[in-house]
């Protein structure tokens, strides 16, 4: 059933994330027929998220505490029509779809997603970006009080990411409000994140409250922490390993063996020509 984000939709969003609400969506083009999904309980349960701690496990717990409930994301910059806007008013003229991604971190460890969610590029027309706006800069809720991670300093907060602007319209690069066919748990990111799914999975921002386009490259969290190891682009490359560890294989989350990693992620196809005669090397 295709069912737009209405008046059905919105209050299953404005309840606690996470807590079994089914999602209307239709499924679309982006499926997986050859990979077997990662369990739910995996993939709500083994989560990289350090507003909530920097250890796997502490997220599922930590982030119960959070209030999704209203939400508003800014929409600033380089657009002819900025603004403060709910999660309502983002959701209303967007169909929802399933689309089934790969996810793979940087420390070796993937997983595939059934999100659910709806295209950044249509988000993004409707606030009609300038033709000075060659970025898009991302930026988390701050929220200590309900985000003890914040009140360490393994990070600079709020939490900050980037994308060049045509892979921030790319049909595969989504905003995700659900997974399973369900509300987004708050320890995925809810109530709306980002998933680019042939990045390494820190590109992939969560509980996103603001989405600026800027003429410069923005400064990412972990470049900014540590930029000898995290590049802007940080594509999916087996070819450059982190300086701490390889990336040429992955273990598959369920699975006990490691898997050859795939250029892109496994998503070459779509995605190489917009780093045509890049050295993706040096630009990592």
């Amino acid at each position: 059933m295709r069912a737009a984000a209405g008046m059905a939709l919105l209050p299953l969003l404005a309840q606690a994330a996470g807590k079994g609400k089914s999602l209307p969506f239709v499924s679309s083009a982006y499926q997986l027929p050859d990979e077997t999904k990662t369990s739910l309980d995996d993939i709500t349960h083994y989560n990289n998220f350090y507003e909530f701690g920097t250890d796997k496990y502490s997220p599922a717990h930590q982030a119960q505490q959070l209030e999704v409930s209203p939400w508003s994301v800014a929409i600033e910059g380089e657009v002819k029509k900025p603004g403060v806007f709910t999660l309502e008013d983002i959701l209303k003229p967007h169909p929802l779809e399933e689309r089934i991604y790969r996810l793979r971190c940087v420390e070796g460890w993937s997983m595939v997603v059934p999100w659910i969610g709806f295209s950044l590029g249509d988000l993004l027309k409707r606030f009609e970006p300038t033709s000075r706006a060659k970025y898009v800069e991302f930026t988390t809720l701050q929220r200590p009080i309900q985000m003890p991670g914040q009140k360490s300093r393994v990070l600079d907060w709020p939490y900050v990411e980037g994308l060049r602007i045509d892979e921030a319209v790319h049909p595969l690069t989504l905003l995700a409000v659900g997974l399973y066919g369900e509300v987004m748990p708050k320890q995925n990111g809810a109530p709306i994140r980002l998933v680019v799914p042939w990045k390494y999975g820190f590109k992939s921002i969560k509980s996103i409250v603001k989405i600026r386009l800027v003429e410069q490259q923005p400064v990412s969290s972990w470049m900014k922490a540590i930029p000898s190891e995290y590049g802007f682009y940080s594509n999916v490359n087996p070819e450059v390993d982190h300086p701490r560890w390889t990336q040429k294989r992955e273990r598959r989350i369920g699975e006990f063996s490691k898997r050859v990693t795939l250029p892109f992620n496994g998503y070459a196809q779509q995605v190489a020509s917009l780093y045509a005669n890049m050295d993706l090397k040096k630009n990592f």
